[in-house]
């Protein structure tokens, strides 16, 4: 089980990986801007500064993967509440349902797993589960599923007529989500191709015509130029990224 969707570590062979290819990446830039190698490996050791970023964007990753997944979810507890079962039924039967979809290590799979085991098992309430998911997911949808199912058992409402109908709204909710984040996603990648261009050109000076741009790396001004170059692409970037960062 998955203790806080919001926090993610990542794992020794991920560390291992995230090092060696940002370590290649800044120093390759770094050296088209210096060409110094040992200007080129300062620069490239300043890849642990981005690791909690990194671990952000994974955390992210993971948790609209479980929207998406949560999905699959709902449809499968719809299922089950038009066929008269309770939800502690539904949770079981979903996990059976899913296993068919996702591999073991989906996070989808892991949380019912945990649910139909603390439900046959320990005879926990399927309230507290699904309360104790939606405060770990962090995850809208999955917290207004839970609070309208909580509210719908406090009431005494007609629980496969909500269930219904709520699975409904918030599947045509995450889909307008979906189609809003594949929007944001293209406009981020053109902005990375923009990104990328300035040192496409500056590959290219350097094959091409060497001598041209050969006073950037032989003089003071010239480096500082490159400095100031280096800096402002670099925010550029983050700007770019920020900018495109539309929260759905």
């Amino acid at each position: 089980m998955i203790r806080d969707y919001s926090v993610y570590t990542l794992s020794e062979k991920e560390k291992a990986a995230f090092y060696l290819v940002g370590f290649m990446c800044l120093f390759t830039v770094s050296y088209m801007f210096y060409h110094s190698i040992a200007a080129a490996c300062v620069f490239g050791v300043l890849i642990r500064l981005l690791r909690p970023q990194a671990e952000k964007v994974m955390a992210d990753r993971r948790r609209a993967k479980l929207n998406l997944q949560f999905k699959d979810m709902l449809y499968s507890l719809s299922a089950s509440a038009a066929s008269g079962r309770q939800m502690a039924e539904g949770l079981v039967e979903a996990e059976e349902a899913l296993s068919l979809i996702y591999d073991d290590d989906e996070p989808i799979m892991i949380e019912l797993r945990h649910m139909k085991k603390s439900i046959v098992e320990n005879k926990e309430s399927d309230k507290v589960l699904l309360q104790d998911f939606a405060d770990r997911s962090h995850s809208e949808d999955i917290d207004n599923f839970v609070q309208v199912y909580i509210t719908c058992r406090s009431m005494g409402g007609n629980l496969e007529k909500i269930i219904c109908h709520t699975t409904d709204v918030l599947t045509d909710k995450m889909n307008i989500e979906r189609e809003i984040r594949v929007l944001t996603n293209q406009r981020k990648t053109e902005g990375r191709i923009i990104s990328a261009m300035p040192l496409v050109m500056l590959l290219a000076m350097n094959v091409v015509s060497y001598s041209y741009i050969e006073p950037l790396y032989t003089t003071p001004a010239g480096r500082a130029i490159m400095s100031g170059a280096l800096i402002v692409m670099a925010c550029g970037i983050c700007l770019m990224e920020k900018i495109s960062s539309v929260e759905v």
